[in-house]
């Protein structure tokens, strides 16, 4: 198919309070241009909200009615989503009637992986029918609910998206990509037909909870406290016999399936640099897992940021580090352009997960479409190149 246009849209479970917005097009498969990417605030009041409604989701656990607050979210964070991608187009070269899809992830508040004899359970909030009446044009939402219906962890979704971008670098195995984001997760790709990913354990989520706590804002900024501290490494040790650690992939895990707990007791600087260990010794423990440890990682994700994450994975990880942008990727934008891509993968049927990255039987669509009969659908060999003309 001719490429096309596609907004994706992602907000990370670390509520970091802004939208991230990526425009690109592709026809599913390869990336053939990169729109702009920005992130668009959405206020603390709505974050607020969204605090609260993971709280009630964690008490929910799946058990019984939505709690009532779920509903009011969804509606303000589709409307607050919504209004951040006009925004957004505004100032674009790119036409919003020159856009065929958005790809709508959603806030992810309760994830619970499939046990043996258990199917797992997601949820997203998000209305994609009300994104798409406030467009007039399709919406791709709900990526996760059919992977665990089948049997699959619902996540990670990046890995066809990295597979793409490596592709791009002739990566063949030796170079593997690092998402850190409130969980960090993982794709391997052997060059030809074997992709792997999977969580590999916390990454943002239990630092920031952790200085949070504490009082010290929202998170460990440039990585002071940790680059300060000392870490336990008795107490590294035994955090690091977690079992989640080494069992097998595909696996994935919840926000607070890893806690700032792990740091109780300690001081901040030295909370912070455990905290810190632990998250890049837990990478380190999943590349001994794949079929051939990568000599790099590329990472991506606000975790990239963290100067300390940084210069503990080379010596926690034992293996090189480079920043999304040392291989002209954009580091801040991959999840939403991976939503973007993921969004015509919808479209056009083909599959988003695959036995090897969530464990479903065999290679799944997903994503709920909204909006389809909205002008400007998608048709096979269409001119929807973007131009103005």
């Amino acid at each position: 198919m001719e490429p096309i246009w596609a907004i994706g849209l992602m907000t990370g479970t670390v509520l970091d309070g802004n939208v991230d917005v990526a425009l690109i097009r592709t026809d599913g498969e390869r990336i053939f241009e990169f729109g702009d990417y920005k992130l668009m605030p959405y206020g603390g009041e709505l974050r607020a909200m969204l605090v609260e409604t993971l709280a009630a989701a964690r008490q929910w656990n799946f058990e019984g009615p939505d709690p009532a607050i779920f509903a009011e979210a969804e509606r303000a964070l589709t409307i607050a989503q919504a209004d951040a991608v006009l925004q957004f187009m505004a100032g674009q070269s790119v036409y919003f009637s020159d856009v065929t899809i958005v790809g709508f992830h959603g806030q992810s508040v309760l994830h619970r992986a499939p046990q043996p004899g258990r199917i797992g359970a997601t949820r997203q909030l998000g209305d994609g029918q009300l994104m798409a009446d406030a467009f007039g044009k399709p919406v791709a939402y709900d990526f996760r609910s059919a992977d665990v219906a089948a049997g699959g962890q619902g996540a990670p979704l990046s890995a066809i998206y990295h597979q793409a971008l490596l592709r791009g670098l002739d990566a063949k195995g030796e170079t593997a990509v690092l998402n850190l984001g409130g969980v960090a997760n993982i794709t391997w790709w052997d060059g030809a037909d074997h992709l792997i990913a999977f969580d590999t354990g916390p990454a943002n989520a239990p630092i920031n909870d952790f200085v949070s706590g504490l009082g010290l804002g929202d998170m460990d900024r440039d990585g002071a406290l940790a680059l300060s501290g000392t870490v336990d490494e008795a107490r590294l040790v035994e955090l690091l016999k977690h079992p989640y650690l080494t069992a097998a992939y595909p696996k994935s895990l919840d926000r607070f399936d890893f806690t700032a707990d792990m740091a109780k007791g300690c001081n901040a600087a030295d909370g912070a640099a455990l905290l810190t260990a632990f998250t890049t010794s837990a990478v380190g423990k999943a590349l001994d897992m794949l079929p051939r440890r990568p000599e790099r990682l590329i990472v991506c994700g606000g975790g990239r940021h963290n100067p300390a994450i940084m210069a503990m994975l080379p010596e926690r990880a034992r293996v090189e580090v480079l920043p999304a942008e040392a291989v002209g990727w954009r580091g801040d934008a991959i999840e939403a352009e991976c939503f973007a891509l993921l969004a015509v993968r919808a479209l056009r049927g083909l599959p988003i997960s695959f036995p090897t990255t969530t464990g479903v039987p065999e290679p799944m669509t997903g994503g709920r479409l909204a909006g389809l009969g909205w002008p400007r659908p998608w048709r096979p060999g269409g001119d929807d190149t973007g131009s103005h003309d």
